[in-house]
């Protein structure tokens, strides 16, 4: 591997860690902040914990921070997971990346290295949309890959704050190429709907994976402005709302939407299922999954 190559690796894990001390230090400054509804409990605080990812053969295989906030004032359960992870993948990952990428030769050299942010919130209020964003880096003898975005998820619909999430992430993409947008909202579109639902499992954002221009820089610029554009999307959404008074029934249509939520991650999701087949630690891949739902 070149030196070069690794240079790149690490500028790219140590960006998503920098997102992620970002996103966790705007998340508290919310908890602090909030008043109304639940604003005299204590403020959360994110509890970090590290993470290993357990190599076959009990080498050492790369881990992470599990960092999750549970209780608070304004999140009901929010996980900012970083991880940087490599070894070698099992014959159905390497099936599964020869399928997606058309890849030969994986089985006689199935060297990985990943490296990524992952959050997911569910909010105590159930105006406050939920939401999910992760940006990654994957490596393999055969070559490198970007991937990643985020969508919204709210148990209850406003147009206006569905807009403004679109609004600014098309604002963010538009610089690198203006039909970058609507494909990405058409990906996002169709990764993130429930086929046995009938059903998307939010409003959308935008999401792309397996990307690789052949330029790197611009490749990782482009990963970089989709991590960007996360805080500017979302943190206002849930200023916005996080005063509303709710009631039960709004509770209630919260916890059945979360059931949609936990259906899609445990059924489809290509990161849960990944994260699952190559080892990593099980509690940091099923961060994603609400603390209560329920089903109709």
């Amino acid at each position: 591997m070149s030196g070069a190559m690794e240079e790149q690796k690490a500028q790219a894990a140590g960006w998503f860690r920098a997102l992620r001390d970002e996103i966790v230090a705007a998340f508290e400054a919310l908890e602090d902040s909030q008043t109304g509804p639940l604003g005299d409990q204590p403020a959360g605080r994110f509890e970090v914990t590290p993470t290993k990812r357990a190599a076959p053969d009990g080498g050492e295989a790369g881990g992470g921070l599990m960092s999750v906030m549970r209780g608070g004032r304004v999140f009901e359960k929010v996980g900012v997971n970083v991880s940087t992870v490599y070894g070698e993948l099992g014959a159905r990952a390497q099936m599964a990346m020869a399928a997606r990428r058309g890849l030969p030769g994986m089985a006689e050299d199935p060297r990985f290295w990943a490296s990524g942010i992952s959050l997911v919130a569910h909010m105590q209020n159930p105006h406050c949309p939920a939401v999910h964003m992760n940006t990654r880096m994957f490596w393999t003898p055969h070559g490198w890959w970007f991937g990643g975005g985020s969508d919204l998820n709210p148990c209850l619909d406003y147009a206006e704050d569905t807009a403004h999430f679109h609004t600014t992430q098309k604002a963010y993409l538009d610089p690198h190429d203006p039909a970058l947008y609507p494909r990405l909202k058409a990906w996002a579109d169709e990764y993130f709907y429930i086929p046995h639902r009938g059903r998307a499992r939010g409003v959308g954002g935008i999401f792309l994976d397996d990307h690789c221009s052949g330029d790197w820089a611009a490749d990782f610029a482009l990963i970089q402005d989709i991590g960007r554009a996360f805080l500017p999307a979302y943190l206002p959404l849930v200023e916005k709302r996080r005063g509303t008074r709710w009631s039960e029934a709004d509770k209630d249509t919260q916890l059945v939407h979360r059931g949609l939520y936990a259906e899609y991650n445990l059924v489809y999701d290509r990161g849960t299922k990944f994260g699952l087949e190559t080892g990593h630690d099980a509690n940091a891949v099923l961060m994603s999954l609400p603390p209560l739902a329920k089903w109709v």
